[in-house]
């Protein structure tokens, strides 16, 4: 079984990542495009690769013609590798894939985690055109659950579950210091088609957060968005592909991104997310309401993210006490990298039986 993976994000990369190695060069190819620090991620890993779109796409929030032209580019460039290298199946979270499997009668997977209502022009696309749609099984595929192939976990567990990620406090040693408590802030470009309208932290919470956490202990930024000059001295200097072993051994993070919300939730560290999404993804709605490592606080809500983050930051057994809640999250969800690898090696057979 030969299997096509496209990448679009740094968060695809991690999704895939253990499947890929799996698989090796030899019975997969892996394209991406360039987003934030995807590309930087495969080269450390030494993953090889073909990127389909090398230019940025950075603010195309909004700019509908230069996005549907992209998307054309990119869907020709991707036809011409699949003619060439023959995949059984194409597999990653990419509209492209869907559309090309439909033409070119291959089976695709397309991995998604967020409820279909909420990414609509995504779900438009590949919701007709996908063969299946691969999400939690407390993921809406709204129209299409016809074709949802449901898992017990989250994207996160494919490469955070303990099968496959083990924390090493030498990936922070220098950055992180021994003896003092460690708070991450992550900032999000909200660029992206379904951010249009969307908002999220803002410089001047951002400062009262840093008010609030600063007397006890230190502050680390990582972003997409550029910082103002105030911010700079707070900005992490790490490997994007450490940033894990950062996550784990922080104290608390606290964000506008759904993706490393999660993360930092599978990995037992008190999570806090400021953004419109807040209420509307299931599987964060999971994370919150029946696991309790984390807390969404949407933007009209800032005096509640203040609020929590004053309360918890003055509870001197947080860590214990979330990491006592990973444990339970871990024995009701599935490690998700070896449920993939299954599908994809065995398909159709791996396929469940329809009742």
């Amino acid at each position: 079984m030969k299997v096509l993976f496209y990448l679009g994000h740094p968060a695809h990369y991690h999704l895939f990542k253990n499947a890929i190695r799996e698989f090796g060069p030899e019975k997969s190819v892996v394209l991406i495009k360039t987003k934030d620090v995807l590309e930087r991620l495969l080269i450390e890993d030494k993953i090889p690769y073909i990127n389909v779109d090398e230019s940025s796409s950075r603010n195309q929030a909004g700019k509908t013609l230069k996005i549907a032209r992209k998307f054309g580019k990119r869907m020709l460039k991707i036809y011409r590798i699949i003619k060439k290298n023959k995949p059984d199946i194409l597999t990653g979270s990419a509209a492209e894939l869907a559309v090309l499997g439909k033409v070119l009668g291959i089976p695709s997977c397309i991995f998604n985690e967020d409820d279909y209502e909420v990414v609509a022009p995504f779900a438009k696309i590949v919701g007709p055109t996908a063969t299946h749609l691969v999400c939690p099984d407390v993921t809406s595929a709204w129209k299409w659950n016809h074709k949802k192939l449901a898992y017990n976990s989250y994207h996160e567990l494919a490469y955070l579950h303990p099968d496959h990620f083990t924390p090493d406090r030498k990936k922070v040693a220098g950055i992180f210091e021994e003896g003092k408590r460690n708070f991450i802030l992550r900032f999000v470009e909200l660029g992206a088609y379904h951010d249009v309208g969307k908002t999220g932290l803002t410089d001047e919470l951002a400062t009262r957060l840093i008010q609030i956490l600063e007397p006890h202990g230190k502050i680390y930024i990582t972003s997409e968005r550029e910082l103002p000059k105030q911010f700079e001295p707070y900005r992490i200097a790490i490997k994007a592909t450490d940033i894990h072993h950062a996550l784990y051994f922080a104290d608390m993070l606290i964000g506008d991104s759904q993706t490393m919300t999660a993360e930092a939730a599978v990995l037992g560290t008190p999570a806090l997310r400021y953004n419109d999404f807040v209420g509307k993804l299931s599987y964060l709605e999971d994370l919150e309401h029946n696991f309790g490592l984390t807390y969404g606080f949407k933007t009209s809500n800032s005096e509640g993210l203040i609020a929590k983050v004053a309360e918890m930051v003055n509870n001197p057994n947080l860590k214990q006490e979330w990491a006592e809640k990973r444990k339970v999250l871990l024995t009701k969800k599935i490690n998700l990298a070896a449920w993939m690898v299954n599908l994809l090696a065995n398909y159709p057979n791996s396929l469940p039986v329809k009742k």
